[in-house]
């Protein structure tokens, strides 16, 4: 029957209306409202699955819009809906009439574009001219989608990238790009904030707004990769029941897999150096090769599964499109996120004058010993007084573990016992008045020593109480290596946090008595928490400082491959993955050396500052305004506030952020300064971030590698703002050109050989005071910076070449005999200063 003279008459309509069935009897698409579209606008299952996957990632830009109302949009104006396909259809269906731009544009997208205005205007309600609206921009915002790839294949699904700049009124953060997939059974994205990206794949569980989810990982990953080549990118999937049941297991599996074979289907492919794009596809962007992904809640066992479909398209980065498989690094085999974490807990207790690696302390903990975090975590220092811990299953306590190794010997076991939790603890070794519980639990009797330790009046109390209190114990340090938000700002309320599933156990930042904080995991705290927690002299970075060995072993993982492969196709070597197993340890060291050089940066920061908070201020406001920081976004207070402040000094975490952001930025001008980059005098940058044992062997083909020039601009850049701080960017900005100052501090640096004074001072940590340590490294930098800011006064342009540091150390040695044999009063008095130090 037709409906309001738009729809085509029956006979016409019945192999479409046919159709549409058996499609939804065969579970090819879901049973809902949008099939009616099928009578209204003659459009087959196929074509209005379409509109059907753009009304799913409508409601997932966290649009005030309901399911039922763009239903109700699309099925009342049943002419513009059919105008969408059209326009849908225009844009990336294969035809060689339509091969150029223009001729596409002049003839199918153009006239089809104002039949589409012109069918808006008659749309009546106002709420369904904005959706139907926002479905346009949608659409016209996409810039690549497979659906004529798979119409018609049995694999059906629809897969499209938008350019999410182009998006109107899409929640900020914007990533660059991002691609969504849409079957009956799943849906997934992946945001990328740049075109060279990384970043794990999750499983979420959150159906209705998983991209949000998503995209504040991608805004954390962001920050996180400031100290690695690729920038931030973050992806997941949903697994949709659908009615029936379901093993639940094997879905995820085939999600994960729709969710690879959607993003390859839409990336370019790289053969000899040369971009191929993929067959059939109508692309609107440039060229864009570069994909990588990486493991995260859910999927740390799909790596070698996505490593699959990536050898399936032959795509040129093989099985560095995944890190982390069979064939490349195991994270948890390595702990290498928790050594990680661990290097910046030991400054902070090196800071408070304790060595523990040789010193007891207590923990309370978030996570299970079969955790790669959490448990790797535990096992770093036999002088670790584990008093508590929490998972999403159980609560352990011990008020006073055995000092004698059982109890480090025991949570060794478990560690290496696969899937235990802490009910498989030895209770025998468990201290008087500790225990087992489960979480759930509404009674859980409260020992003396428990009372006396957390200062609790009850007999008994429930697992989310426990928790809560835990939380707030006095402790040396609060380890974080399981998943979830469990601390936020007093002024924050539950529902702003994003983890409904914590909203009972989670306390302010104020209540906290731990000394220290080690992140081990993701987004355990918000971001105004840890302001609120280092304004109260908690010692606390940020999950992206702690935390980012995983994601920097990676990086090298990818980069490492690329390079070895490429040897392997030229001959030069027979098996990259000997070769590649071979300098595991080589790269853990060099990741581990990142990790110690953020966390000493942000305490040179706050010697640095003192004083100068409005500088870094203004730094903070150039960042914002060249669109590398987004204050609401990192959740950066306004100057007014930081200047209220009764010491009127910025926190450790609010130094994280500037960190990144000065990174990032510093390293996208270096990027655009190709006579820097492509002068050999900055090869040795380039070798810096492989391990030696490949710079000895084959120097002369690390040129060759694809992001050459991005793992220079990279290193240059971490180096620069790791030593000499954040107010580098203001030298920066007083010179002529960036080039200039960077290249004048390079110079410098190694003119006065300041990495054997770093390493010289590195090594008397845990035997004179950190404070001693940090003077001695300030006043390193301070000579460099006065030896930059002079010369670039002069108008004299230094590169780091053979020939200039020749002629510059000369100079200095002679200055230095000057010195010994005239010396001044300041000279002496200097001497004799450090000699005591």
């Amino acid at each position: 029957k037709a409906a309001k003279g738009q729809a085509a008459s029956f006979p016409v309509l019945r192999p479409t209306i046919l159709a549409n069935l058996q499609a939804v009897m065969d579970g090819k698409i879901e049973n809902d409202t949008l099939n009616k579209l099928c009578v209204l606008t003659g459009l087959a299952w196929q074509e209005i699955d379409v509109l059907r996957a753009y009304r799913n990632y409508f409601l997932q830009l966290d649009h005030h819009t309901s399911r039922t109302s763009v239903n109700h949009a699309l099925i009342n104006n049943p002419v513009v809906t059919k105008g969408l396909f059209n326009y849908f259809e225009a844009r990336f269906r294969p035809n060689p009439a339509w091969q150029k731009a223009m001729l596409r544009e002049e003839l199918a997208l153009f006239p089809t574009r104002l039949q589409l205005l012109k069918s808006l205007q008659t749309v009546a309600d106002m709420n369904e001219d904005r959706i139907l609206r926002t479905l346009f921009n949608l659409i016209d915002s996409t810039m690549r989608s497979n659906f004529h790839v798979r119409r018609d294949l049995a694999e059906y699904f629809i897969a499209f990238k938008v350019n999410s700049l182009g998006v109107i009124d899409m929640p900020m953060p914007k990533p660059q790009y991002e691609i969504y997939v849409h079957a009956v059974d799943m849906e997934g994205i992946h945001l990328r904030g740049g075109k060279v990206s990384r970043g794990g794949i999750r499983w979420s569980d959150r159906l209705d707004d998983f991209r949000t989810e998503i995209l504040g990982l991608m805004q954390t990953q962001i920050s996180k990769n400031a100290l690695i080549i690729p920038t931030g990118a973050k992806g997941g999937f949903v697994v949709k029941k659908n009615g029936g049941k379901l093993d639940f297991r094997a879905a995820g599996k085939q999600a994960y897999l729709k969710l690879m074979h959607g993003l390859l289907d839409l990336t370019d492919n790289l053969l000899d150096g040369e971009i191929i794009p993929p067959p059939n596809l109508v692309t609107y962007d440039d060229p864009d090769p570069y994909l990588v992904v990486a493991a995260d809640k859910g999927t740390a066992a799909f790596s070698d599964i996505a490593n699959g479909v990536a050898a399936e398209y032959r795509f040129w980065l093989g099985d560095a499109f995944a890190s982390g498989g069979s064939h490349g690094y195991d994270h948890k085999a390595l702990g290498i996120t928790a050594r990680g974490a661990w290097e910046c807990v030991k400054r902070h207790f090196r800071e408070i004058g304790k060595d523990i690696q040789n010193q007891a302390f207590t923990v309370v903990g978030i996570g299970s010993m079969d955790g790669d975090v959490f448990g790797n975590g535990m096992l770093l220092s036999p002088h670790t007084r584990l008093l508590a811990a929490f998972s999403g299953q159980h609560i352990f306590i011990d008020p006073n573990p055995s000092s004698d190794g059982r109890a480090f010997n025991e949570r060794k076991r478990l560690f290496e016992l696969p899937g235990s939790t802490w009910n498989d603890y030895d209770k025998s070794l468990i201290s008087e008045g500790g225990g087992v519980y489960a979480r759930a639990d509404k009674d859980i009797p409260i020992s003396p020593e428990v009372k006396a330790w957390l200062g609790l009046r009850y007999k008994s109390v429930d697992g989310e109480t426990l928790i809560r209190a835990l939380l707030m114990a006095k402790v040396d340090l609060l380890w974080l290596g399981g998943i979830g938000t469990y601390v936020k700002a007093s002024s924050e309320k539950n529902e702003e946090v994003g983890d409904r599933n914590n909203d009972n156990v989670r306390i302010n930042a104020y209540e906290l008595q731990a000394t220290i904080v080690g992140e081990g995991a993701n987004l355990g705290f918000t971001q105004k928490a840890r302001i609120e927690f280092a304004l109260r002299g908690g010692r606390i970075n940020t999950d992206a400082v702690d935390n980012s060995a995983g994601v920097d072993t990676s990086d090298h993982e990818v980069n490492l491959k690329i390079l070895l492969t490429g040897l392997q196709k030229k001959s030069v070597i027979t098996d990259y993955q000997v070769l590649f197993s071979a300098m595991t340890d080589a790269v853990c060291q060099l990741v581990l050396a990142n990790n110690i050089a953020q966390s000493l940066c942000l305490s040179l920061e706050q010697c640095r500052s003192l004083g100068q908070t409005e500088a870094y201020l203004h730094i903070a406001e150039r960042l914002e305004a060249a669109g590398f920081l987004d204050k609401a976004v990192e959740s950066f207070p306004s100057n007014k506030i930081i200047l209220a402040r009764p010491t009127q000094v910025l926190t450790r975490p609010e130094f994280a952020v500037l960190l990144a952001a000065s990174k990032r930025y510093l390293t996208a001008q270096i990027q655009q300064q190709t006579q820097l980059l492509h002068d050999d005098c900055c090869s040795h940058y380039l070798q810096a971030y492989f391990p030696k044992k490949v710079v000895q062997h084959y120097p002369e083909h690390l040129p060759d590698h694809p992001l050459a020039k991005e793992i220079k601009a990279t290193m240059i850049s971490n180096k620069i703002i790791n030593q000499a701080g954040i107010s580098f960017l203001n030298l920066a900005a007083e010179a002529e050109h960036i080039l200039d100052a960077v290249s004048c501090y390079l110079s410098f640096d190694r003119i006065f050989a300041g990495d054997g004074l770093r390493k010289a001072i590195a090594d008397l940590d845990n035997q004179v005071a950190a404070d001693v340590q940090y003077k001695a490294l300030l006043q390193l930098e301070k000579t460099v910076a006065i030896a930059c800011q002079w010369t670039l006064e002069q108008g004299q342009i230094l590169r780091p070449d053979p020939a200039t540091l020749t002629t510059y150390q000369q100079y200095l040695a002679d200055y230095r005999e000057y010195c010994k044999q005239h010396p001044s009063d300041l000279f002496l008095e200097q001497c004799q200063d450090y000699q005591q130090a």
